[in-house]
């Protein structure tokens, strides 16, 4: 069987990324744009430039702004009514994964039946989408440019991972001048994140030459620009490192996929409403431990562009030079050191070891993990 690579159409990267974008737009001749994003990127201004382009190029568009972390159904089908009430025909998403995946989900049934429910899982899509810009405001999720989308069921109570690469906007887009200004902890999560799809994908069971080389440049770069970006968030060279190192990440992961870390990370994000990007820093030294067992000799590898000298090393101690360089980089950017520091307690983990073990995520971990395995993890990450 062949290896799949799967990207968007057109990738923008660095300033003035979005004004090109909009440009892109308007060779497209559509009626009507449906803008998704949150209400606090519109009072922060980092909306009003892509509106004003679009007024600039007389394209029309309905704004949809109540999306909020970790999108749910009720909000899927609040942005479905208004993109058939206002006649849309083209979607832009502005914003991290959360206004991104809704606007994934929205564009899914827009034109498929059903449910957003209905699409959980691989490749359950059937028919593609509107026209789709995506426009990243975080170096963290990926999500202008992967075939991923994460929507909470909040019934449920759990995270629904819908992959498919029909959800791929057409165009993704990276102007770092957006990012500038990124409350410090914001970045911090959003660069862990980052690095969690890099390292995961890295030694994931379906790694490949062609996506090798991009996860390793990204925990490279993320290692070199994070701590500055973090420190200024007014630094435009650390910004578009970290979007450079996000999108390398996203490409790696998009074809190689993720593994447990993100399995696990979903749950006490859904039952908690946690932010995706620090259960992930949370989990990832924890679960990178555990996977070190199976793939030594890639954690040893990851230690080597994490700035570890490895050289004398073998596999094993090299790989745990790895989970230090993690938890340093972790504690430097100032993640919290554990889940309890968040409300969590141990008699929470019980409800998430199902819904974690059935996670589209989990299949390309480099081991499966016994149900046993996944509670100690969750009770070491406390």
């Amino acid at each position: 069987m062949s290896f799949a690579l799967k990207m968007p159409r057109l990738c923008l990267m660095g300033v003035g990324a979005i004004q090109e974008a909009i440009e892109q737009v308007a060779t497209q001749n559509k009626q009507k744009v449906l803008v998704v994003t949150d209400h606090t990127l519109v009072e922060l201004n980092i909306v009003a430039p892509v509106l004003a382009a679009l007024d600039q190029h007389q394209i029309a568009y309905s704004l949809f702004d109540k999306v909020t972390p970790n999108p749910t159904v009720a909000l899927v089908e609040q942005g479905l009514a208004q993109y058939q009430q206002e006649a849309c025909d083209a979607f832009i998403a502005i914003g991290g994964g959360s206004p991104i995946d809704c606007a994934k989900a929205i564009r899914i049934m827009a034109t498929n039946d059903g449910r957003i429910n209905d699409y959980e899982g691989v490749n359950q899509v059937v028919n593609e989408g509107a026209y789709f810009v995506a426009i990243n405001t975080t170096a963290g999720t990926a999500a202008e440019m992967t075939s991923n989308s994460v929507i909470t069921d909040e019934q449920a109570e759990k995270k629904m991972v819908i992959i498919d690469d029909k959800q791929i906007p057409d165009i993704a887009v990276n102007d770092p001048t957006v990012m500038v200004g990124l409350p410090a902890s914001v970045t911090a999560a959003t660069g862990m994140d980052a690095l969690t799809h890099a390292i995961e994908a890295y030694v994931s069971a379906g790694h490949h030459t062609l996506t090798d080389p991009t996860a390793l440049e990204a925990i490279r770069l993320i290692h070199h620009w994070l701590p500055t970006a973090v420190a200024d968030g007014q630094n435009i060279e650390a910004r578009q490192g970290l979007a450079c190192a996000e999108y390398l990440a996203g490409m790696a992961f998009n074809s190689a996929g993720l593994g447990l870390v993100h399995a696990m990370a979903h749950q006490p994000g859904a039952t908690h409403n946690l932010p995706h990007g620090v259960c992930n820093a949370i989990l990832l030294p924890v679960v990178s431990a555990y996977n070190a067992q199976f793939v030594p000799e890639r954690f040893r590898t990851v230690a080597a562009v994490l700035g570890e000298d490895v050289a004398t090393l073998s596999d094993k101690d090299g790989a745990q030079q790895a989970i230090k360089a993690i938890r340093a980089l972790s504690e430097q950017v100032g993640i919290p050191a554990g889940f309890s520091e968040l409300g969590i307690k141990e008699s929470d983990i019980p409800q998430w070891i199902e819904k974690a073990l059935a996670d589209p995520c989990l299949g390309c971990n480099p081991h499966q993990p016994t149900a046993k395995e996944v509670y100690e993890l969750y009770s070491e990450a406390l």
